[in-house]
């Protein structure tokens, strides 16, 4: 899961400190044994976990006795860094990693903006990093741009955990042609709802199956309940999301810009749509006032990932019962309903040099990101939708949840897992999300059409990185 503060401005300004050229092909972001997907959506909250019972190929039985995937003998100890519940979840995983393996693997909390600027200088530096590390979507591309990271591409073929992946995470654990994370956490997209507001209004979630249908129940809301918020310093990552729904994509293959195209004119008029039908409101997320909203029934609906579903029950437990989700209406009448939003990834920083550290941090990452009890564990404990495709076949995913008013919630984003659209990550993402942002802004508050804000964009992200417009 992401982090509650988008980092983009910062990373950009990281990538421009350091040099690496924003010209960088987009076909260093796509490899030969799967599709991409994965977000690194940098919008809320935390992510990934671990704990476990079997491990998959190079894994061994639960992690134990095992090489880490080389010839070298492992150490016993190996210490990792995470933010929020990303660190919790792994650390519970370490407990029981530990007893199995006989090791002393540990894991340090971080907040997010703390990880963010403790990873990033110890990586820069060329010292100080940790052994392994909870890595966002977006973040893989930049630090292996730059030699950051280790490629594990070897280990991870030799384990043969490629086909339990969902296929559109892989994208986002690659760098030309070569894998430097293993995928953990994903981000499966739907519609979270207040079932009082709903009912109250008469509208019926599931025939919603369109964003015109949506737009068109929004406004039986009364005057004062937003069917949807279009938050500040939040739009790229909502547009982000939507494209992803429509299959389209940031650049072309060839590294053109494609913020301009059809798909991405189509997701800023749906936004248009929404705030001239008078079904939005726009509350910065994450605020104080976002809570209240979802708890005073002011806003009845929130379009995001699977992971809001900790967030939900840690910060509004006074709701439950009162909440149900369905998949996003699609664009068109039978078209996808299938999204992603957000993701992290367990990454070991290419300045360990000790082999027999790198066997330990790189068995452990394996065994935690491989295990399907322990996955189910991270849902369960934390809310960390898994990626591990084995793990859907765990009873949880039909099981139906109090919060959710009885709903089997998991098993319709272990749906959606499945028929998510990739998306392509490069050192220029940070530009586009920083160009859409402020477009999307502009023609939010009148100053621009929906094709002229896009179109804009494109050209800001053009000039700052010298690729063409496509």
């Amino acid at each position: 899961m992401a982090k509650p503060t988008d980092p983009d401005a910062r990373r950009r300004q990281f990538l421009q400190a350091l040099g690496v050229a924003g010209t960088a092909s987009l076909a260093g972001c796509s490899v030969s044994t799967g599709g991409g997907d994965g977000n690194g959506d940098g919008d809320s909250g935390d992510g990934g976990t671990g704990d476990g019972g079997t491990g998959d190929g190079g894994t061994g039985d639960g992690g134990t006795g095992t090489d880490g995937g080389s010839g070298s003998q492992m150490a016993s100890a190996a210490n990792g860094w995470g933010w929020n519940i990303a660190a919790r979840a792994l650390q519970d995983a370490a407990e029981t990693y530990n007893e199995e393996a006989d090791a002393e693997v540990t894991v340090e909390e971080l907040g997010g903006d703390a990880w963010e600027q403790r990873f990033q200088t110890a990586v820069t530096s060329g010292s100080g990093a940790p052994d392994f590390s909870v890595v966002q979507n977006y973040d893989v591309t930049n630090y292996a741009s730059i030699d950051g990271l280790t490629d594990l591409t070897s280990r991870i073929e030799e384990a043969g955990i490629t086909e339990d992946i969902v296929e559109g995470k892989w994208q986002t654990v690659s760098y030309e042609d070569s894998y430097y994370a293993i995928p953990w956490d994903i981000g499966p997209t739907g519609v979270f709802y207040k079932r009082d507001r709903y009912e109250e209004a008469g509208i019926d979630p599931e025939s919603l199956t369109t964003w015109d249908a949506f737009i068109e129940a929004g406004s039986q809301l009364p005057d004062d309940v937003a069917m949807i918020n279009l938050p500040t310093q939040d739009m790229a990552q909502l547009w982000r999301m939507l494209i992803r729904q429509r299959g389209g994509q940031a650049f072309t293959d060839d590294g053109a810009v494609a913020v301009g195209s059809e798909d991405s004119v189509a997701v800023a008029q749906l936004m248009m749509d929404m705030q001239d039908a008078g079904i939005t409101t726009r509350i910065e997320t994450w605020s104080g006032g976002w809570f209240t909203a979802f708890a005073e029934g002011t806003l009845a609906s929130v379009a995001t990932a699977a992971w809001m579903d900790g967030t939900l029950r840690a910060e509004l437990p006074d709701t439950s019962g009162n909440w149900g989700v369905y998949k996003l209406p699609a664009f068109e009448e039978g078209g996808t309903r299938a999204s992603n939003r957000g993701g992290s990834n367990m990454a070991i920083p290419s300045q360990i040099d000790d082999d027999a550290v790198v066997n330990r941090a790189y068995d452990y990452c394996l065994w935690a990101m491989t295990t399907p009890e322990a996955q189910n564990r991270m849902l369960e404990d934390y809310g960390l939708f898994p990626s591990l495709t084995t793990a859907y076949e765990a009873d949880i995913y039909d099981q139906e949840q109090e919060f959710y008013g009885g709903q089997p919630v998991f098993g319709l984003f272990a749906e959606v897992a499945q028929e998510i659209e990739p998306y392509n990550y490069t050192t220029d993402t940070p530009e586009v999300q920083d160009a859409i942002e402020t477009e999307l802004g502009n023609m939010l508050d009148g100053d621009k059409s929906p094709q002229r804000a896009m179109e804009d964009a494109a050209e800001t992200v053009a000039d700052r990185t010298d690729r063409e417009v496509a």
